[in-house]
């Protein structure tokens, strides 16, 4: 891993960026200087032509502790406020993807949280905007905010309903109870991979991504399935069959079946 940040690790293999939380110490607790380097590393990432796909995980054991605990206990005693920093938009269909945690939902390629160890709170939060969850088994998460007499912060009132439905929503939010990777996936928020090797893992799912799927096709479906969110079926069927007419001169269309035909491994420009 390289790069000039202080609180989180970047690097990139085969097609595929790894940004690393990196504050083992503290669990990877979050931070100020944290969320602006990981909005700096994620586009990084997004303009790099050699990247495909995006891996966010944590270092040592575990994913993230959620806030550091000295902002909210300097808030608790009336030293701070608990305001988020910046100024979001609410105003057009744009706004839903510049938040402060949505903005993972607007980077153009796949990104795959690799929940190696704990997770909590806003950690938690950020998982939610990946487009795939792996979490290793064993490992514990928690919504936290009910027992720091918090809210649900970030977004995940939206997002956490529309990924296991709103009375699973609803129980980890309200009873801010430990949940084991095993329930977790039964839910449906996660999909779970061995603890042994797990990080490896995790990269051998991100490579065959990047490696065997048309960038082309993984950027646009991606900005499919997330506007689709607010749109009607008969606009997402319109805008398919838009997006569709438009794959049949594109470089990736050609080589996706010339390689199919040829019965070799596709090497997509990603045009």
């Amino acid at each position: 891993m390289s790069g000039s940040w202080q609180e989180i690790l970047y690097g990139v293999k085969d097609r595929v960026a790894t940004i690393t939380l990196n504050r083992p110490d503290k669990l990877n607790a979050y931070t100020a200087m944290m969320s602006g380097e990981l909005r700096e590393a994620f586009a990084k990432a997004e303009a790099d032509e050699n990247v495909r796909v995006i891996v966010l995980t944590g270092a040592g054991r575990g994913f993230c502790a959620g806030a550091d605990m000295a902002r909210l206990s300097s808030a608790a005693a009336g030293k701070t406020n608990l305001r988020n920093e910046g100024d979001w938009p609410t105003e057009g269909l744009a706004a839903n993807f510049a938040q402060r945690c949505s903005y993972i939902l607007a980077v153009r390629k796949p990104v795959i949280a690799g929940i190696n160890g704990a997770v909590a709170g806003i950690g938690l939060v950020l998982t939610l905007y990946c487009d795939i969850r792996y979490m290793a088994a064993g490992a514990k998460l928690t919504t936290s905010f009910a027992r720091r007499g918090l809210i649900a912060e970030h977004g995940i009132s939206w997002m956490l309903p529309r990924l296991i439905g709103p009375m699973n929503a609803m129980d980890l939010l309200l009873s801010a109870r430990t949940v084991q990777a095993e329930e977790a996936a039964a839910l449906g928020l996660v999909r779970l991979l061995p603890v042994e090797d797990f990080a490896e893992a995790v990269q051998a799912h991100a490579r065959d991504m990047a490696n065997l799927s048309s960038p082309r096709s993984m950027r646009i479906m991606k900005r499919q399935v997330y506007e689709a969110l607010f749109q009607s079926l008969a606009e997402a069927t319109a805008i398919a069959n838009r997006e569709q007419e438009l794959c049949r001169d594109t470089d990736d269309f050609r080589e996706g079946v010339t390689h199919y035909m040829e019965k070799r491994a596709p090497n997509f420009p990603g045009r």
